[in-house]
């Protein structure tokens, strides 16, 4: 029995580039992980069963990107129980990540390494996929499968907020006015210098912002409340909804979620840290009884 930690992908930036023949969008975007995630728990013996529980369950309709992983990895008889935690369809990466975290806990019960096939598998399955199978700081490209590991990223102290609406990734998309846009500037040579790197997020941008704001008014919300806590910068990760916001310090992160919740009780808050080591190696565990 394995447990594996899906940390929540933040897009820290999100610039899309172009459009392919084939319709998938080009991005070119620098991604974080943070310490606020769902977690799986794999037991092989099974018959590729999904069993889904945690604060946020209620909202999925069936977790069939969990299954897909097992039969692309030929783990049908692996059973797989989701604590879910994260927001659904929230701009967070939350499935691809419990996809991601899935293969991972597979190939470790399947005592194997990484297949360099596996990255064509993944790609399959979500954009997101192989990113999140990495989890660690990166700029990404392309579709999603140009991946650029980026060590040295500060850590930074994040509030998390999601007014629980759903917001459709195709949809926003297809609300984007522009599809070629300028790609992210050559990143700062000293990615460990929190100032430097704030000041290089600033002058950055997400292109999928304003389509969502249009189809989910709620974000623009979400935004003006972050922004009203003080926060050095405010920003919607991916396609939305959840909207994050950046302090100096994890004290000023936690007051800033005090007063989100006070005044929003109904929405998703959560203080984090983003790029501060997550650890995504599956967990042995002893079974009980």
């Amino acid at each position: 029995m394995l447990r594996v930690f899906a940390p929540a992908k933040i897009n820290l930036c999100l610039h899309v580039t172009g459009q392919r023949a084939d319709g998938y969008h080009l991005l070119d975007t620098v991604v974080g992980f943070a310490d606020v995630g769902d977690w799986l728990t794999l037991l092989q013996g099974g018959a590729g069963r999904v069993h889904v529980s945690g604060p946020e369950a209620g909202a999925l309709l069936g977790e069939n990107i969990i299954t897909q992983t097992l039969s692309a990895f030929g783990a049908q008889d692996v059973d797989v129980h989701l604590e879910k935690n994260l927001p659904v369809a929230s701009g967070m990466g939350g499935g691809s990540s419990d996809a991601a975290a899935a293969y991972r806990g597979i190939i470790a019960l399947q005592s194997r390494g990484v297949d360099p096939a596996d990255a064509a598998k993944l790609l399959s399955i979500g954009a997101d996929v192989p990113m999140c199978a990495r989890a660690v700081p990166a700029c990404v490209q392309g579709i999603g499968e140009v991946i650029t590991p980026l060590a040295k990223l500060a850590p930074l102290h994040a509030l998390l907020v999601n007014p629980r609406q759903h917001v459709a990734t195709p949809q926003v998309f297809r609300a984007l006015l522009r599809k070629e846009n300028a790609p992210l500037p050559s990143l700062p040579q000293r990615l460990d210098d929190p100032a430097l790197l704030m000041d290089w997020l600033l002058a950055q941008r997400n292109d999928l912002q304003a389509p969502a704001i249009a189809a989910a008014p709620v974000i623009a919300d979400v935004l003006a409340a972050i922004t009203f806590t003080g926060a050095q910068l405010v920003r919607m990760s991916g396609s939305g909804a959840t909207c994050f916001g950046l302090y100096e310090t994890v004290h000023a992160a936690q007051i800033a979620a005090q007063r989100v919740r006070a005044q929003y009780p109904t929405w998703w808050v959560a203080p984090c840290q983003i790029n501060n080591g997550v650890d995504v190696a599956p967990q042995a565990m002893r079974a009980t009884t």
